[in-house]
């Protein structure tokens, strides 16, 4: 077991376990950040996480569920507070509703997670910070001292499974629940080269045009709130035109933002016909370039099925590709 201590104390209002592991300190740190990762041990075994959101920026919020035997989900939160990677990082967290705002009736705490190189490879020292007795004991009542040693428990899995979370695997598919999906990429590049590439028209150009012989005459791109977008393909070939256009909702460069979108065509030009989705964009930067992170809620399961069977994620990752080969490598 990588846990190797666990510490209660009642004065001082803190819970501290402390976990050693045979990797170095940026791939212990990775397991953190990378919401991939740290899906596979965050909840215990019978219990596992799924994060709809994981900014580890300060300021930043992650939202995530653990999903019980029976299908029952409890949602947590994180309010990222400090980050000096890869030494160190500092969150409150808490419970929250379905709806992932925060549950005021159970206490919020304070955790900080401390990463240091050791002889044998790396150590992470979490501390958890009570406000009070009464919260300090309702939370280990519930079990997380437990839970805590239980889901670190996983983590050698994780780090032995180099290859599901290394550079150069492409772009691959999660679906959440009946209306959302993600897709993940590795981009080698840093992130703020990234977010320039996805934000910069002439970048746009040279990249985002899925298969070989479609162009982009138009890429008219927002970077404020409330700013609307648009974008157009034209196959080569036969002439053939479509785009996606949309608002700005949320943004915080080089890091997320959120964007609403919907298909237009010469026969729909302002989409009013098209289904909207929601797309939320996170970059994190990891070892080997700058996890790109989309994730895209649908209004409903049919238009989510549709729209992946047109081949996107293989779009995607033709576009990825050329991201990396033709901006980013220049």
């Amino acid at each position: 077991m990588p846990v190797t201590e666990v510490v209660t104390d009642p004065e001082a209002l803190t819970l501290t376990v402390i976990a050693d592991f045979t990797v170095p300190v940026r791939r212990l740190w990775d397991a953190y950040v990378d919401p991939r990762q740290l899906e596979r041990f965050w909840g215990p075994p019978e219990y596992p996480a799924t994060f709809l959101r994981h900014d580890a920026e300060p300021g930043g919020l992650s939202q995530y569920y653990m999903t019980g035997p029976e299908g029952e989900r409890y949602h947590g939160y994180w309010k990222w507070v400090a980050v000096d990677a890869p030494a160190s990082f500092e969150v409150r967290d808490g419970f929250a509703h379905d709806d992932g705002t925060p549950n005021t009736e159970l206490p919020e705490g304070r955790m900080v997670l401390d990463f240091a190189e050791t002889a044998l490879g790396s150590r992470v020292t979490i501390t958890s910070y009570f406000e009070s007795s009464e919260d300090m004991e309702q939370i280990l009542a519930m079990g997380q001292a437990e839970g805590m040693r239980e889901a670190m428990g996983q983590m050698d899995a994780v780090f032995e499974d180099l290859a599901s979370f290394a550079a150069g695997r492409g772009t691959e598919l999660q679906l959440i629940g009946d209306t959302q999906a993600r897709t993940y990429r590795i981009v080698r590049g840093s992130r703020e080269q990234v977010w320039r590439a996805h934000h910069d028209p002439e970048l746009l150009r040279r990249w985002q045009l899925g298969p070989d012989g479609w162009t982009m005459p138009i890429c008219e791109v927002a970077t404020e709130v409330g700013q609307r977008y648009r974008s157009g393909w034209e196959n080569s070939a036969d002439g053939q035109r479509f785009g996606f256009t949309g608002v700005v909702e949320e943004i915080s460069p080089p890091n997320r933002s959120v964007t609403t979108e919907a298909m237009w065509t010469p026969e729909d030009p302002d989409a009013e016909n098209s289904p909207v989705t929601i797309n939320e964009l996170t970059l994190t930067p990891v070892e080997g370039g700058t996890l790109v992170s989309l994730l895209i809620t649908y209004p409903d399961a049919a238009t989510r099925e549709m729209i992946l069977a047109t081949g996107m994620v293989d779009g995607m990752e033709t576009s990825y590709a050329r991201l990396e080969n033709e901006v980013l490598a220049a």
